[in-house]
Protein backbone atom coordinates (compact mmCIF):
# COMPACT_ATOMS: atom_id res chain seq x y z
CA UNK A 1 0.00 0.00 0.00
CA UNK A 2 1.24 3.35 -0.95
CA UNK A 3 2.10 5.85 2.07
CA UNK A 4 -0.05 8.72 1.66
CA UNK A 5 1.62 12.31 1.66
CA UNK A 6 1.25 14.51 4.51
CA UNK A 7 1.57 18.20 4.36
CA UNK A 8 2.27 20.75 7.05
CA UNK A 9 -0.30 23.62 7.01
CA UNK A 10 0.82 26.93 7.96
CA UNK A 11 -0.69 27.92 11.56
CA UNK A 12 -2.07 31.35 9.95
CA UNK A 13 -2.71 31.04 6.52
CA UNK A 14 -3.84 27.59 6.36
CA UNK A 15 -2.20 27.36 3.29
CA UNK A 16 0.33 24.38 2.87
CA UNK A 17 4.13 25.09 3.13
CA UNK A 18 5.14 23.69 -0.30
CA UNK A 19 2.76 26.15 -1.91
CA UNK A 20 5.05 29.04 -1.25
CA UNK A 21 8.29 27.21 -1.82
CA UNK A 22 7.61 26.64 -5.71
CA UNK A 23 6.32 29.66 -7.35
CA UNK A 24 5.64 28.68 -11.25
CA UNK A 25 8.72 30.01 -13.30
CA UNK A 26 6.95 31.57 -16.24
CA UNK A 27 8.93 34.31 -18.86
CA UNK A 28 8.06 37.43 -16.76
CA UNK A 29 9.25 36.19 -13.35
CA UNK A 30 12.60 35.60 -15.15
CA UNK A 31 12.72 38.96 -16.82
CA UNK A 32 11.90 40.70 -13.76
CA UNK A 33 14.60 39.27 -11.83
CA UNK A 34 17.24 39.69 -14.50
CA UNK A 35 16.43 43.45 -14.62
CA UNK A 36 16.53 42.80 -10.96
CA UNK A 37 20.75 41.82 -11.15
CA UNK A 38 20.84 44.33 -13.97
CA UNK A 39 20.50 47.34 -11.71
CA UNK A 40 21.83 45.42 -8.71
CA UNK A 41 25.31 44.04 -10.72
CA UNK A 42 25.25 45.31 -14.22
CA UNK A 43 25.23 43.94 -17.52
CA UNK A 44 29.04 42.77 -17.79
CA UNK A 45 27.93 40.45 -14.72
CA UNK A 46 24.71 38.94 -15.89
CA UNK A 47 24.45 35.69 -16.94
CA UNK A 48 22.06 33.00 -17.16
CA UNK A 49 23.22 31.29 -14.01
CA UNK A 50 22.99 33.76 -12.11
CA UNK A 51 19.71 34.46 -12.94
CA UNK A 52 18.80 31.00 -12.24
CA UNK A 53 20.57 31.04 -9.02
CA UNK A 54 18.50 33.68 -8.49
CA UNK A 55 15.01 32.34 -8.88
CA UNK A 56 16.54 28.60 -6.76
CA UNK A 57 15.83 26.67 -10.59
CA UNK A 58 19.14 24.70 -12.63
CA UNK A 59 19.82 26.92 -15.44
CA UNK A 60 18.55 24.86 -18.29
CA UNK A 61 14.67 25.87 -16.85
CA UNK A 62 15.14 29.34 -18.15
CA UNK A 63 15.66 27.71 -21.68
CA UNK A 64 12.23 26.11 -21.63
CA UNK A 65 10.71 30.10 -21.48
CA UNK A 66 13.35 32.07 -23.36
CA UNK A 67 16.05 30.82 -26.65
CA UNK A 68 18.90 32.22 -25.44
CA UNK A 69 20.54 35.36 -23.61
CA UNK A 70 20.21 37.52 -27.09
CA UNK A 71 16.02 36.97 -26.51
CA UNK A 72 16.34 37.60 -22.67
CA UNK A 73 18.24 40.84 -23.33
CA UNK A 74 15.70 41.83 -26.13
CA UNK A 75 12.58 41.07 -23.85
CA UNK A 76 14.54 42.94 -21.20
CA UNK A 77 14.70 46.12 -23.41
CA UNK A 78 10.74 45.46 -24.19
CA UNK A 79 10.12 45.78 -20.36
CA UNK A 80 12.38 48.99 -19.73
CA UNK A 81 10.15 50.62 -22.89
CA UNK A 82 6.67 49.77 -22.12
CA UNK A 83 7.38 52.45 -19.40
CA UNK A 84 7.13 55.05 -21.91
CA UNK A 85 3.58 56.70 -22.81
CA UNK A 86 3.58 58.43 -26.18
CA UNK A 87 3.20 62.24 -26.05
CA UNK A 88 0.32 63.67 -26.52
CA UNK A 89 -0.95 63.76 -30.31
CA UNK A 90 -2.15 67.22 -30.04
CA UNK A 91 0.72 68.45 -29.70
CA UNK A 92 3.35 70.34 -32.21
CA UNK A 93 5.99 67.86 -33.20
CA UNK A 94 8.61 69.29 -32.20
CA UNK A 95 7.14 69.51 -28.85
CA UNK A 96 5.75 65.82 -29.14
CA UNK A 97 9.40 64.70 -29.75
CA UNK A 98 10.94 66.78 -26.87
CA UNK A 99 8.67 65.08 -24.30
CA UNK A 100 9.69 61.63 -25.85
CA UNK A 101 13.11 62.39 -25.49
CA UNK A 102 13.20 63.46 -22.15
CA UNK A 103 11.10 60.37 -21.35
CA UNK A 104 13.38 58.23 -22.97
CA UNK A 105 16.23 59.65 -21.22
CA UNK A 106 14.59 59.08 -17.80
CA UNK A 107 14.05 55.75 -18.70
CA UNK A 108 17.55 54.36 -19.01
CA UNK A 109 18.74 56.74 -16.66
CA UNK A 110 16.03 54.41 -14.18
CA UNK A 111 18.18 51.26 -14.89
CA UNK A 112 21.85 50.95 -14.58
CA UNK A 113 24.14 49.73 -18.18
CA UNK A 114 20.40 50.19 -19.85
CA UNK A 115 22.52 52.12 -22.47
CA UNK A 116 24.96 49.42 -23.03
CA UNK A 117 21.91 47.31 -23.15
CA UNK A 118 20.31 49.23 -25.84
CA UNK A 119 23.68 49.02 -28.12
CA UNK A 120 24.05 45.30 -27.42
CA UNK A 121 22.08 44.22 -30.49
CA UNK A 122 19.17 45.32 -32.89
CA UNK A 123 16.05 46.06 -31.69
CA UNK A 124 13.64 43.48 -32.26
CA UNK A 125 11.09 43.73 -29.14
CA UNK A 126 7.95 44.77 -29.98
CA UNK A 127 7.51 47.34 -27.89
CA UNK A 128 10.99 48.98 -29.14
CA UNK A 129 9.93 48.72 -32.02
CA UNK A 130 6.59 49.88 -31.73
CA UNK A 131 8.69 53.51 -30.26
CA UNK A 132 10.51 53.26 -33.39
CA UNK A 133 6.99 52.97 -35.58
CA UNK A 134 5.62 55.83 -33.60
CA UNK A 135 9.00 57.67 -33.76
CA UNK A 136 8.67 57.60 -37.61
CA UNK A 137 4.64 58.01 -37.62
CA UNK A 138 5.64 61.56 -35.79
CA UNK A 139 8.28 62.52 -38.70
CA UNK A 140 5.76 61.38 -41.11
CA UNK A 141 2.97 63.87 -40.15
CA UNK A 142 5.22 66.37 -39.50
CA UNK A 143 5.97 65.82 -43.33
CA UNK A 144 9.87 65.17 -43.67
CA UNK A 145 11.04 63.54 -46.70
CA UNK A 146 10.59 59.28 -46.46
CA UNK A 147 14.58 58.71 -47.17
CA UNK A 148 15.12 61.43 -44.06
CA UNK A 149 12.67 60.36 -41.57
CA UNK A 150 15.26 57.21 -40.47
CA UNK A 151 18.20 59.27 -40.52
CA UNK A 152 16.55 62.17 -38.42
CA UNK A 153 14.98 59.64 -36.41
CA UNK A 154 18.45 58.00 -35.82
CA UNK A 155 19.89 61.31 -34.53
CA UNK A 156 17.56 61.76 -31.85
CA UNK A 157 17.86 58.18 -30.62
CA UNK A 158 21.71 58.50 -30.48
CA UNK A 159 21.51 61.81 -28.84
CA UNK A 160 19.48 60.72 -26.03
CA UNK A 161 21.76 57.68 -25.44
CA UNK A 162 24.76 59.37 -25.70
CA UNK A 163 23.51 62.37 -23.32
CA UNK A 164 22.30 59.49 -20.81
CA UNK A 165 25.54 57.19 -20.73
CA UNK A 166 27.59 60.02 -19.73
CA UNK A 167 25.22 61.24 -17.59
CA UNK A 168 25.25 57.86 -16.10
CA UNK A 169 28.94 57.70 -16.30
CA UNK A 170 29.27 60.51 -14.46
CA UNK A 171 26.69 59.94 -11.34
CA UNK A 172 28.60 56.12 -11.65
CA UNK A 173 31.91 57.75 -11.18
CA UNK A 174 30.87 60.10 -8.58
CA UNK A 175 29.26 57.27 -6.90
CA UNK A 176 32.46 54.81 -6.84
CA UNK A 177 34.74 57.59 -4.98
CA UNK A 178 31.91 58.53 -2.15
CA UNK A 179 31.21 62.01 -3.68
CA UNK A 180 28.51 63.87 -5.33
CA UNK A 181 28.21 65.07 -9.05
CA UNK A 182 28.91 68.60 -7.18
CA UNK A 183 31.72 67.92 -5.61
CA UNK A 184 33.53 65.76 -8.34
CA UNK A 185 32.34 68.83 -10.49
CA UNK A 186 34.67 71.31 -8.12
CA UNK A 187 37.65 68.81 -7.96
CA UNK A 188 37.93 68.78 -11.53
CA UNK A 189 37.04 72.89 -12.01
CA UNK A 190 40.43 73.55 -9.27
CA UNK A 191 42.06 70.88 -11.73
CA UNK A 192 41.80 73.09 -15.12
CA UNK A 193 42.45 76.05 -12.66
CA UNK A 194 45.40 75.20 -12.29
CA UNK A 195 46.86 74.25 -15.43
CA UNK A 196 49.26 76.12 -17.43
CA UNK A 197 47.08 79.08 -18.45
CA UNK A 198 49.65 80.12 -21.21
CA UNK A 199 48.67 76.46 -22.76
CA UNK A 200 45.48 75.91 -21.73
CA UNK A 201 43.37 79.61 -21.38
CA UNK A 202 40.16 78.38 -23.10
CA UNK A 203 39.97 75.40 -20.56
CA UNK A 204 40.95 77.40 -17.67
CA UNK A 205 38.05 80.31 -18.62
CA UNK A 206 35.01 77.57 -18.95
CA UNK A 207 36.12 75.51 -15.86
CA UNK A 208 32.80 76.43 -14.28
CA UNK A 209 31.03 75.75 -17.40
CA UNK A 210 32.44 72.75 -18.41
CA UNK A 211 32.69 70.75 -14.60
CA UNK A 212 29.45 72.16 -13.37
CA UNK A 213 26.91 71.12 -15.88
CA UNK A 214 23.35 71.81 -15.57
CA UNK A 215 21.81 68.43 -17.06
CA UNK A 216 18.51 69.17 -17.90
CA UNK A 217 19.59 72.73 -19.63
CA UNK A 218 21.97 71.26 -21.64
CA UNK A 219 20.02 68.04 -22.49
CA UNK A 220 17.30 70.51 -24.07
CA UNK A 221 19.90 73.05 -25.62
CA UNK A 222 21.40 69.96 -27.67
CA UNK A 223 17.84 68.68 -27.85
CA UNK A 224 16.68 72.22 -29.29
CA UNK A 225 20.28 72.34 -31.56
CA UNK A 226 18.55 69.45 -33.44
CA UNK A 227 14.63 70.45 -33.84
CA UNK A 228 16.29 73.17 -35.22
CA UNK A 229 17.96 71.57 -37.80
CA UNK A 230 15.56 69.59 -38.49
CA UNK A 231 12.83 72.68 -39.47
CA UNK A 232 15.39 73.93 -41.48
CA UNK A 233 14.91 70.65 -43.80
CA UNK A 234 11.44 71.04 -43.73
CA UNK A 235 11.46 74.86 -44.81
CA UNK A 236 13.65 73.99 -47.54
CA UNK A 237 11.14 70.88 -48.55
CA UNK A 238 7.91 73.38 -48.44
Amino acid sequence: MARKRTVSVHPQTGRHEDENLHTPLDRNRIVQTALQLLNESGLKELSMRKIADKLQVKTASLYYHVKDKEQLMQLMLDQICEAMAWPDASLPWNKQLISWAEQFKQVLLSHRDAVELFNSGLGGGYERLTQMEKLYGLFVAAGFKDDQIPWIASMVKNYVLGFAAEEARIHAFAGGVQTTPEELGEQYSRFFRQLPEERFPHLIRLASHTTNTNWAEEFEFGLGVLINGFSAKLQVKS
